[in-house]
C-alpha cells in the first residue's frame, strides 16, 4: 500500500489550462472518489497519477517516491477502465495472467496468484471461458482480478461501472467496496455518477471546471457543502436554490413578501444584502395549517413508490421548489401544503461566489 499526494498540479493543452493546481493527499488503505461532471478533469487527474498524461507542473508522489518522470509500468499501480480492454482470444485466465508473463513471474506464481484473485472475484468456474462468453459483470471481474494479480501499491478505476445496467452497476458497487476493504489497498476511483461517489468513497474530491471545489467524507459534502455546485451536485433530487435577503439582525431571510426564513445561528451581512438560500427536498417538514413558516403551491406530483416528490412554488415566489416525502402522497395539482423548516437545514451562499456563508 501506498499514500498518494498531487502538490500543486497543473495540466494544460497548449494555451488551456484544464487542471488548475491541485494540492491533495490520499493515506494508506484510503479509498477516495473523484466526482464531477462530464468534461470536469476527473479523468485527467487519474490518468496523470497513472502516467498516462504528463503534468504541466506539480509533483506527483506514491509512496516515498516523486513519481513525475515514471512511466506507467514503474509506477506500481493497477488501473481498471470502464471499456474492460480484455485480450477476447485469451482464456480468462490467460487475460489475467498476461501481466505476470511478461514480467517474467514463474508459471507456480502465476497460477497461484490467479487462483486467488478468481477465488476473491468467484471467477473460479470461469477461468478457461473466453471473454465473449462472460456476462458484462463478469467481464468487469475479470478486468479487476488482472488488476489484483499484480499485487499493486495503488488501485485506480476509471469510471468501471458506465458500461453496465442499473442493476449490474448496484451488485458491481456493492463487489467494488467489499473487495476494497479485503484488500485494503489504496485506491482512486473516478465516476460522474453521485450514488457511486457517496456509497463507496470513504472521502469525495469534487471536480468542477479541473478546480477543486470541496474534499471531505460524504455527508460532510452532503450535510455542509461549502459551494452552490457541490449543494446541487450532490443529492437526488437536487438542492432547493431561492433567492433572499438578509435582514439586519444577520438570522431573518426575506423571500419576497411572504416568506421569511430563520437562521441558527446569525451570519456577518448587511441589511438587505441579496443571498442564495438552499434547503434539500427531504429536510422540508410538513405542519398543522396553524403554525407554518410558509406554503407551497403544488404544480404536480411524482409517485415513485417509496418516496413522492412535490414540485410547486413557494408562497408568491416564482421559483421551482421541490419537496421529497416518504411513501405516497394524497395531495395534488393547486393544493397547498403549510411547510416549516429546522433552521439548522438552511444553507446560505453568496450569490456572486457561490461560496458558503452559515
Amino acid at each position: 500500500m501506498a499514500k498518494i499526494r498531487l502538490s500543486n498540479v497543473h495540466k494544460s493543452y497548449g494555451k488551456m489550462e484544464v487542471i488548475h493546481g491541485v494540492d491533495w493527499e490520499i493515506d494508506d488503505g484510503e479509498f477516495v472518489v473523484i466526482v464531477g461532471p462530464s468534461g470536469c478533469g476527473k479523468s485527467t487527474l487519474l490518468r496523470m497519477v497513472a502516467g498516462l498524461e504528463r503534468i504541466t507542473s506539480g509533483e506527483i508522489h506514491i509512496g516515498e517516491r516523486l513519481v513525475n518522470e515514471l512511466e506507467p509500468a514503474d509506477r506500481d499501480i493497477a488501473m481498471v477502465f470502464q471499456n474492460y480492454a480484455l485480450y477476447p482470444h485469451m482464456s480468462v485466465f490467460n487475460n489475467m495472467a498476461y501481466g505476470l508473463k511478461l514480467r517474467g513471474l514463474p508459471k507456480p506464481d502465476i497460477q497461484k496468484r490467479v487462483a486467488k484473485a478468481a477465488e476473491i472475484l468467484e471467477l473460479s468456474e470461469y477461468l478457461q471461458r473466453s471473454p465473449r462468453q462472460l456476462s458484462g459483470g463478469q467481464r468487469q471481474r475479470v478486468a479487476m482480478g488482472r488488476a489484483i494479480v499484480r499485487e499493486p501499491s495503488v488501485f485506480l478505476f476509471d469510471e468501471p461501472l458506465s458500461n453496465l445496467d442499473a442493476k449490474l452497476r448496484v451488485q458491481m458497487r456493492l463487489e467494488i467496496k467489499q473487495l476494497q476493504e479485503r484488500l485494503g489497498i489504496t485506491s482512486v476511483y473516478v465516476t460522474h455518477d453521485q450514488v457511486e461517489a457517496m456509497t463507496l468513497g470513504h472521502r469525495l474530491l469534487v471536480l468542477n471546471g479541473g478546480n477543486v471545489e470541496q474534499l471531505g467524507t460524504p455527508i460532510d459534502l452532503y450535510d455542509k457543502p461549502e459551494s452552490v455546485f457541490v449543494a446541487g451536485f450532490l443529492g437526488s433530487p437536487a438542492m432547493n436554490f431561492i433567492s433572499a435577503h438578509a435582514n439586519s439582525d444577520g438570522r431573518t431571510l426575506r423571500v419576497g413578501d411572504d416568506v421569511v426564513f430563520t437562521l441558527a445561528a446569525p451570519i456577518e451581512i448587511s441589511d438587505g444584502a441579496p443571498l442564495t438560500v438552499g434547503i434539500r427536498p427531504e429536510h422540508f417538514e410538513i405542519m398543522p395549517s396553524g403554525d407554518t413558516l410558509t406554503k407551497m403551491q403544488v404544480q404536480f406530483v411524482e409517485h415513485l413508490g417509496a418516496d413522492t416528490l412535490i414540485h410547486g412554488q413557494l408562497g408568491s415566489n416564482p421559483a421551482s421548489f421541490s419537496l421529497r416525502i416518504s411513501g405516497t402522497s394524497q395531495f395534488h395539482s393547486g393544493e397547498t401544503i403549510p411547510l416549516g423548516i429546522a433552521p439548522e437545514l438552511i444553507h446560505v451562499f453568496d450569490p456572486q461566489t457561490g461560496r458558503r456563508l452559515n
